[in-house]
């Protein structure tokens, strides 16, 4: 009896990376975007992004404890959601709702449905939409007051923004009003907006270090991006209006949203069909929320409604078995 071979269920290929290298790689792709995000608004921002990121912490560590589960410190998924959380609120957030939005992400999307890997929808996006629904008036409060005959102490305290003094008029609401925009300042991300999504420059930067990582792969990103363009094409009423289309990508969430949620493991199909025909869902959804909606943002709602309809982009493009012929 003591030569009989130990037999395990397949599959036996054994793999380097970890959930904690995916996570880590995660954090540090966002920090230019979270650097940018205090350098724009200052210790603020750095305070609510603390904020999210201990809410998240704290609120899966006492779950686990309470529920006598194991608690797996350091797999960073929590940090990752409490970042996410962060970047995709304003800066005048009171702390006390980031607190709300991270306990709500943690507790009822991930916590609650079995924890890392089982959460049906993408938490951070679910903890905003949250935060959003019950507090409107303060989620789209992007208001900087100016500051004048500024010192370096209100620099820091205050921000970039608050030196020039920003409305509370979006990128996006200019350009649905008609108005044109700033491309170079919405590239550098100098104008308001949530924490994480002004600079496309420190966005692309950090997607660039995911891609180079092999984290994730061009398919959701591209196709999610190429089909709002075409359909802002099609249905903006601007035509080739460059002004037009660029201000429209690279305004408000959509590449916070397209590289860094839409890509999430858990809540996007595992085919490479599945992952085309779900980017093209999220392009064609936020073009909907922002082109004939009347909202000027859609891009969480997109990444959320779509992560529900991936257990059946799944099903039909799973991949077939061997011998067998699809149905």
């Amino acid at each position: 009896m003591s030569d009989m071979f130990h037999v395990s269920a397949a599959p036996h290929t054994r793999s380097p990376i970890t959930t904690r290298n995916i996570m880590q790689d995660v954090v540090i792709a966002l920090i230019p975007a979270s650097l940018f995000g205090i350098y724009n608004f200052g210790l603020r921002a750095l305070l609510v992004i603390l904020t999210t990121v201990l809410a998240c912490t704290v609120t899966e560590y006492i779950y686990c404890r309470l529920m006598k589960k194991k608690v797996n410190p350091g797999d960073y998924s929590d940090v990752v959601t409490g970042l996410l959380l962060a970047l995709n609120l304003p800066v005048s957030i009171p702390l006390w709702m980031a607190v709300l939005g991270g306990v709500f992400a943690i507790l009822v999307v991930k916590m609650l449905y079995g924890g890392i890997g089982q959460n049906f929808m993408n938490p951070a996006l679910a903890g905003r939409i949250f935060l959003i629904i019950s507090f409107p008036g303060q989620m789209t409060n992007f208001i900087i007051n100016k500051i004048s005959s500024p010192t370096t102490l209100d620099y820091i305290q205050n921000g970039a923004l608050a030196l020039d003094g920003v409305s509370g008029a979006t990128p996006l609401a200019a350009i649905k009003a008609g108005e044109t925009v700033d491309l170079l300042q919405l590239f550098v991300g100098n104008h308001g907006g949530t924490i994480g999504e002004t600079s496309a420059l420190a966005l692309l930067i950090g997607a660039g270090y995911l891609l180079y990582r092999r984290v994730i792969s061009l398919r959701i990103p591209l196709s999610y991006i190429l089909s709002f363009l075409v359909f802002a094409l099609l249905f903006g009423g601007q035509g080739f209006n460059m002004n037009y289309l660029l201000g429209q990508v690279l305004g408000g969430g959509l590449i916070l949203g397209a590289f860094f949620m839409a890509t999430d493991y858990v809540t996007s199909p595992a085919s490479h069909k599945g992952q085309i025909i779900y980017g093209i869902f999220l392009g064609v959804l936020t073009g909907i929320f922002r082109i004939i909606g009347s909202s000027v943002e859609g891009v969480s709602y997109a990444i959320v409604i779509g992560n529900l309809v991936v257990p059946l982009i799944e099903k039909a493009t799973r991949q077939v078995s061997f011998g067998k012929e699809r149905a």
